[in-house]
């Protein structure tokens, strides 16, 4: 199992993804392609032996202090092994490395795995958004992360987790020296919904 930087060569593999996932809502091809060749997008996949079987976007526009989780999606067969996880916590990463300081999503009110996923990495519930969510009339909770106190944590366990004496590994540690501070970025669209299935 890989994770890597999605590219284009990846979109008809992510749209297999996106339909099977999101059947009633899924985002057109024309804006994935857009998504993905954006600079102010970052999308990553987890490929298992060629096979993409998941995928996960970041919008954060450089020098902005906030950033929004587009999209975690895994596919079906492959959910509850925390893939999911692994996903969010690079999109994280990538915040962090922009210097964000607060990382926004909007997750399925109907969605209690996504929702978990989220409260356990430290978001916490900031809204909702009415009948966001079409054709299917179910409400967003928008959720937002203190970023810089999401790498604190993650250093801290990281740390008490070495053997004494041991040195924090260097992504732990450069997690926590970027994530500094980040801007609202503007949606790239109204249609553009963040949405996940983890």
């Amino acid at each position: 199992m890989t994770l890597r930087a999605a590219t284009l060569d990846d979109l008809e593999a992510i749209m297999a993804l996106e339909r099977a996932s999101f059947p009633t809502d899924a985002w057109s091809t024309a804006m994935m392609r857009e998504e993905l060749a954006s600079p102010h997008g970052w999308y990553v996949v987890v490929d298992e032996g060629g096979r993409l079987t998941g995928y996960a976007g970041l919008r954060a526009v450089r020098g902005a202090r906030d950033a929004d989780v587009q999209t975690i999606t895994i596919a079906e067969a492959a959910r509850g092994r925390g893939r999911g996880r692994m996903l969010l916590t690079a999109l994280l990463d990538e915040a962090a490395r922009r210097d964000v300081h607060d990382v926004f999503l909007e997750v399925r009110a109907d969605n209690p795995v996504a929702q978990g996923l989220y409260l356990s990495e430290g978001f916490a519930e900031v809204g909702r958004r009415p009948r966001y969510y079409q054709p299917d009339d179910v409400d967003a909770i928008v959720m937002r992360l203190d970023l810089r106190a999401w790498a604190a944590r993650r250093i801290e366990a990281t740390a008490s987790a070495a053997p004494s004496g041991a040195d924090v590994p260097h992504e732990a540690g450069r997690a926590g020296v970027a994530g500094a501070s980040p801007v609202a970025a503007p949606r790239a669209a109204a249609t553009t919904t963040g949405k996940g299935w983890c």
